[in-house]
């Protein structure tokens, strides 16, 4: 196998753990640039292995990449795409993290020439806490990863990049852009706006916030723990995937004026059902889950 040189720009969770699963399992077949926020970010990224070597010029990160993965907050995208084009040599192959799809998509393809290709990614792992420092070379392990399926790539372009993040031991699967879409906004972006709910709720607790605090245990810290994840990369979420998770929290509210509505009503057997019909379907979920990939 040619050595292979591939840059990441942003090096931070997931960006970091691409970088230390790569080196770990290719290591000198492929040579890896980064590019971070900061000075710090760099010599982290440099200290723990995530990366051969780390700029701040872009020429120096993207120049004579065949891939270029990126990983920043996802309105960050397509401005760092128009400053590194000029420097992507042709038949380099663009591929993201980012959790919507749509809006990525149809920017980037009005301003890539044919000889770049874009390649739609989205990992579905992570972890409430941001930066390389967090970054694991296990993080994709067992994990889902989505990758568009894009008539328009030529295969051999998917299968170069796939050679390559076959080595991150996801469990990869396809979708089109609005269906990928669709299910983020159910079962990734949607969860995220209702655990920093809880803990807004928490936060608006008045006069009864200190004696709230003392009795937080498991419970409310399994349901609020992705609240902690990164702001920036959350608001970008929003922003970018905003009808549909506009039109999931909608359900979700008259979903939840319903149960409001039963228990006002001390209509027992429908709040019971209520659970029970949760809780039937979860573990089904969690069955089915289990037999193709680790969820955890």
């Amino acid at each position: 196998m040619s050595r292979t040189k591939l840059a990441v720009i942003g090096v931070g969770l997931i960006g970091g753990s691409l970088g230390l699963c790569l080196k770990d399992a290719l290591g000198d077949d492929i040579y890896i640039t980064g590019l971070c926020r900061s000075e710090k970010s760099m010599q982290k990224a440099l200290q723990l292995g995530a990366v051969d070597e780390a700029s701040a010029d872009l020429a120096s990160v993207v120049g004579g990449a065949e891939i270029v993965y990126l990983s920043p907050p996802v309105l960050q995208i397509v401005p760092m795409v128009k400053r590194i084009l000029p420097y992507l040599k042709p038949g380099t192959i663009l591929t993201d993290a980012g959790s919507t799809k749509g809006y990525v998509y149809d920017a980037l393809h009005e301003i890539l020439p044919p000889s770049v290709f874009y390649v739609p990614g989205h990992p579905m792992a992570g972890r409430e806490k941001s930066g390389v420092e967090a970054a694991t070379k296990d993080l994709f392990a067992g994990k889902a990863y989505v990758i568009i399926d894009d008539p328009s790539v030529p295969r051999d372009v998917k299968e170069r990049l796939m050679n390559i993040l076959v080595h991150t031991r996801a469990n990869f699967t396809t979708l089109d852009l609005a269906r990928h879409d669709r299910c983020a906004a159910v079962i990734s972006h949607v969860p995220h706006l209702a655990a920093a709910a809880l803990v807004t709720l928490l936060n608006r607790s008045g006069d009864d916030l200190d004696a709230c605090l003392k009795l937080i245990g498991g419970g409310f810290k399994d349901t609020t723990r992705i609240a902690s994840s990164n702001a920036d990369m959350w608001a970008d979420i929003c922003m970018t995937n905003k009808r549909l998770i506009v039109d999931a929290l909608r359900e979700l509210q008259d979903i939840l004026s319903e149960v409001a509505t039963a228990i006002e009503a001390e209509d027992r057997q429908t709040v019971h059902d209520y659970f029970t019909a949760s809780k039937e379907r979860r573990d089904g979920i969690l069955r089915d889950a289990e037999q193709k990939f680790d969820t955890n």
